[in-house]
């Protein structure tokens, strides 16, 4: 639960509600430097949040689904903990 706790690595999580991205767009996006969104994509992962698949030279992050629920074609609406849940505005 500390990984989801950071208002950064939030502004991740809602960035990546739209879909796979690589750290240099998620930062873009985000107007954010980019060994700091590189860190906390790190944490993020490291808690199981986050899959990192390898394309090429770059990394790209998305949602881990067993973590993130969702509507049918929407983006996801929680982060499911299985304690309890964190509701995605």
């Amino acid at each position: 639960v500390e990984a989801s706790g950071d208002a950064d690595r939030l502004r991740i999580v809602q960035c990546l509600r739209g879909g796979a991205r690589n750290v240099g767009e998620i930062a873009a996006e985000l107007d954010a430097d980019i060994a700091n969104v590189s860190h906390h994509l790190g944490k993020l992962r490291h808690a199981g949040f986050l899959l990192a698949d390898k394309q090429g030279r770059f990394v790209v992050y998305s949602l881990n689904p067993e973590f993130f629920s969702t509507q049918t074609n929407k983006p996801p609406d929680h982060i499911e903990l299985g304690c309890c849940r964190i509701e995605l505005p």
